[in-house]
C-alpha cells in the first residue's frame, strides 16, 4: 500500500530511507517547539496553547503536505513572520494577538484565491533578486539581534541605543555555552544541531540556577485560550491592509523560495519547474489558516527540510514521519515550558538564554543570501542595502521593503532602467510613499 500511495520505486527511496529522512527533518526543525511559545507568549497569548497550535498546525500542514504533493517537504510556524506578528504588528504597532491573527488569516485566505489564477507566479516575477535576497538577509538581522538580546549579550545602553551586556551573568554565560555547542555540531554536519543546542542550554541552565526542572511528559494543555480567538473586524482600514499585504509577501517568498531550493536538491525540478507544485502551495497556504484558526503565525514550507532529502527522504512518506513526531510533541509539555519559559532579569523583565543561541544561528542562515546581490551595480545593491538595514534598525519589516521598494523604483528610473522594473514595483513604490505621506504626518 506504501508503494502504491507514495510510488517508492519510481522514487528510487524505501520505506527505511523515507522514515529515517523524516526523523532527520523533525530534529533539524522541532526547535520551533520551544522557540514559538516563547515567542508569542510575550505577545500576551497563551504558553501552553501556543504550543499545542505549534504543534498540531505543523504536524498536520506536514502531512497533508506528504498526502496531496508527495513531496519530503514539513512545515512548521516560520521564523521570520513570528518576528513581524510579535514585534511589529503587536509590539510596535499596537495591535491585539487576535487582530493579528486575524490578518494572518486573511493572507493565508488570499493566498489560496490568488492559486487559481496564478497571480502569485507573476507576484514573484515581478521582485527583482536584490530585494527578495534583501528581504531575507534583513529578516535574519533581526532574528538575530532578537536572539542576542534574548541571551543578555546586547542590552539597552543609554545615548548609544545598545551596548554589551555582563558576560559573567549566569544567563548570558549559559547562552554562550549553547551557541558553542550548537555551532560546533553545525559545522560538523551533526543531525539536529540545533535541537541538541537547546539541550545543552538547558542543562548548563540547570546548573546555573536559571532553569527549573518540572518534569518532561505530560497531557497537552488547552488549546482554548488561542483557538478560533482572531479577530477580522477592523482589518480593512490602510495600515492593516498593509500588515495583511506584509504577511501574503512574506509567505509567498518563503514558500516559492523553499520550495524551489529544496526542489533542486531532492532532483525534483524538471525543466526548471516544480510538478504538483500547486497542491504543495496549496498545502501551504491551508496550514497558514488553519494555523491562525489554532493560534499560531504563518505555518509554511522550511528549508530544513534539505537536512530529511539529504539522509535519503524522496517522498510524503517521510513527512508523515515527521508530523506525527510533531503531534508526539504535545505530550513534553513540561520540557517545552523550562526551556521556553524564560527567565527573570528585572522586575517585568525577561530574557530566553535557552532560546537564544537558535535565533542567532537562524539569522546566520538567513544572511546567507547576500553573496546573491549583485553589490556592483549600485541600483540592486543600495536598494538591497537599505531593505536590510532599514528592516534590521527600524525592527519593521514593513519598513524595509517600503525603502527597498522606492529606492529600487527612483535609481533604475533616474538611470534610464526603467523598462527592467515591472509595473507592480512601481504600484507598490507610490501606495508606500502615499502610506508616508499621509499615515506618518
Amino acid at each position: 500500500m506504501l508503494e502504491q500511495r507514495f510510488m517508492l520505486r519510481e522514487n528510487q527511496t524505501t520505506v527505511g530511507r523515507e522514515v529515517v529522512g523524516g526523523l532527520t527533518t523533525f530534529l533539524t526543525m522541532s526547535y520551533i517547539v520551544f522557540v514559538q511559545p516563547a515567542l508569542l507568549s510575550s505577545a500576551g497569548m497563551d504558553f501552553g496553547a501556543v504550543m499545542v497550535a505549534t504543534c498540531v498546525a505543523a504536524g498536520a500542514a506536514t502531512i497533508l503536505m506528504g498526502l496531496l504533493a508527495n513531496y519530503p517537504i514539513a512545515l512548521a510556524p516560520a521564523m521570520g513572520h513570528n518576528i513581524f506578528f510579535v514585534y511589529v504588528v503587536c509590539g510596535a504597532m499596537g495591535v491585539s494577538w487576535q487582530m493579528a491573527l486575524g490578518a494572518n488569516c486573511i493572507s493565508g485566505l488570499v493566498f489560496i484565491a490568488l492559486a487559481f489564477f496564478g497571480i502569485r507566479e507573476k507576484i514573484m516575477e515581478a521582485v527583482p533578486g536584490c530585494l527578495r535576497f534583501g528581504i531575507a538577509a534583513g529578516i535574519g538581522m533581526l532574528i538575530a539581534l532578537l536572539g542576542f538580546q534574548w541571551a543578555g549579550i546586547v542590552v539597552d545602553t543609554p545615548g548609544v541605543l545598545v551596548g554589551m551586556g555582563s558576560l559573567q551573568s549566569p544567563a548570558v554565560l549559559t547562552s554562550l555555552l549553547g551557541l558553542a555547542v550548537a555551532s560546533i555540531l553545525l559545522v560538523l554536519r551533526v543531525p539536529g544541531a540545533l535541537l541538541l543546542g537547546i539541550l545543552a542550554t538547558t542543562l548548563a541552565g540547570l546548573a546555573f540556577g536559571i532553569a527549573t526542572f518540572g518534569g518532561v511528559v505530560d497531557a497537552p494543555p488547552s488549546i482554548r485560550p488561542t483557538f478560533l480567538k482572531l479577530q477580522v473586524s477592523g482589518l480593512f482600514s490602510v495600515e492593516m491592509l498593509s500588515v495583511v499585504f506584509v504577511f501574503f509577501f512574506l509567505d509567498l517568498f518563503d514558500t516559492v523560495g523553499t520550495l524551489i531550493g529544496v526542489g533542486e536538491q531532492g532532483g525534483f525540478m524538471r525543466e526548471g519547474k516544480l510538478p504538483r507544485a500547486r497542491p504543495a502551495l496549496l498545502s501551504d497556504a491551508i496550514g497558514t489558516v488553519g494555523g491562525t484558526l489554532l493560534g499560531t503565525s504563518t505555518t509554511t514550507s522550511y528549508i530544513e527540510s534539505s537536512t530529511g532529502i539529504a539522509s535519503g527522504a524522496r517522498t510524503g512518506l517521510a513527512n508523515l514521519v515527521t508530523g506525527c513526531l510533531f503531534l508526539l510533541a504535545l505530550f513534553f509539555y513540561p520540557l517545552v515550558k523550562m526551556i521556553g519559559g524564560g527567565y527573570e532579569v528585572s522586575e517585568g523583565v525577561f530574557i530566553y538564554p535557552m532560546i537564544a543561541p537558535v535565533l542567532i544561528l537562524v539569522g546566520v542562515f538567513m544572511i546567507s543570501c547576500v553573496k546573491k546581490i549583485e553589490w556592483d551595480d549600485l541600483t540592486e545593491a543600495i536598494p538591497a542595502f537599505l531593505t536590510i538595514m532599514v528592516i534590521a534598525f527600524t525592527v519593521s519589516i514593513t519598513e524595509g521593503i517600503a525603502f527597498g521598494f522606492i529606492s529600487y523604483a527612483l535609481l533604475k528610473t533616474v538611470t534610464g532602467r526603467g523598462r527592467q522594473v515591472h509595473a507592480l514595483i512601481y504600484l507598490f513604490a507610490l501606495l508606500f510613499i502615499l502610506r508616508y505621506a499621509f499615515l506618518k504626518a
